[in-house]
């Protein structure tokens, strides 16, 4: 594919707080028809914003040795190394240059709900036995908050997309997510200049394997979605998230909302910090065409599956660092 010329376009601002629901909801669903990103204000986050990009910067900064050695391939947590990630393997022919952090659900192996095979587990935390790192509770703390709070605004997302799907009920999708499966994502990319033509990218273009992400960003610019072939700039607004819809939610509706191809594309001034928070339903959530998308004359496109199957094999289609049992 000749590679598309960056340009720009509206992104429509949702916020969870607007008291014009009827309107707010109809720009959503236009919004999820045409590209499926948005920015979202209204969630009352903002003062935690300037705490996640201290930590997370605080804990790159570490030892390359000490952060490889925060990682549990088996339950996809902690530490993912720079250039180990090429999520567009067509067009790349680098590894994509950035380095990550995972985060989810933080359940201890005592704890009854521990389950590796549904991704049920302790997290990688940094502490004083494993890094260098200074005051490590107060990173875990952080991130903690940052985990829950974002889950509650992920639900209050989920919820205007039910009435923008036409559901009856903002709730008639809330019982997916009792246990919602959701995960924090840290991201450093390196000053490195990409070089769409030649392969090299600061992440790749690729669509989110889930059903939504709130992406937080710093100042720096990069981001760009793929809308009609052509390259958009999304630029970072402060105290906004950028969401997109992902891979999930376009099987769930039939195809009728788009999961929409995304990159990141770096100058190389400087280096730059994002934190995507990947909300999912629960594990067992069952995935199959809701009633509002299909009909006779337009039957469900996908085989019903649930939302952890349709992660793990997501996962073992692109990720060589992780096999599911």
């Amino acid at each position: 594919m000749t590679e598309p010329t960056p340009t720009t376009t509206t992104i429509p601002i949702i916020y969870l707080n607007d008291p014009d629901e009827a309107s707010n909801v109809a720009k959503l669903r236009q919004c999820c028809l045409e590209h499926g990103f948005f920015y979202l204000g209204g969630h009352g986050m903002e003062d935690i914003f300037p705490k996640m990009f201290a930590e997370s910067q605080r804990l790159f900064e570490l030892s390359q040795e000490e952060k490889l050695g925060l990682y549990d391939a088996k339950m996809s947590r902690g530490y993912q190394a720079l250039g180990s990630e090429t999520l567009d393997p067509v067009l790349s022919k680098h590894g994509d240059s950035k380095e990550g952090f995972y985060i989810g659900n933080h359940i201890p192996v005592t704890d009854k709900r521990y389950n590796p095979a549904k991704l049920k587990g302790p997290n990688v935390w940094p502490t004083a036995d494993n890094c260098s790192l200074e005051k490590p509770t107060q990173f875990v703390d952080t991130m903690q908050e940052y985990h829950s709070r974002a889950s509650a605004a992920g639900l209050q997302v989920i919820q205007l997309l039910a009435l923008a799907l036409g559901l009856p009920n903002k709730h008639d999708l809330d019982h997916n997510f009792t246990e919602n499966w959701a995960t924090v994502r840290l991201l450093h990319y390196a000053a490195v200049q990409s070089q769409p033509q030649e392969g090299l990218f600061a992440c790749g273009a690729h669509s989110d394997y889930g059903m939504i992400t709130l992406l937080l960003t710093d100042e720096n610019p990069g981001l760009q979605i793929l809308s009609n072939q052509e390259w958009v700039d999304v630029p970072p607004k402060k105290d906004l998230f950028v969401v997109n819809l992902g891979d999930m939610l376009e099987r769930w509706t039939n195809g009728m909302f788009r999961s929409t191809m995304h990159r990141v594309v770096t100058t190389g001034d400087q280096e730059r910090y994002s934190v995507p928070f990947f909300y999912e339903p629960n594990f067992d959530a069952p995935v199959e065409c809701l009633s509002v998308c299909c009909s006779e004359e337009n039957p469900a496109k996908y085989p019903p599956t649930t939302a952890g199957q349709h992660i793990l094999d997501k996962y073992n289609q692109t990720r060589e660092d992780f096999k599911s049992d």
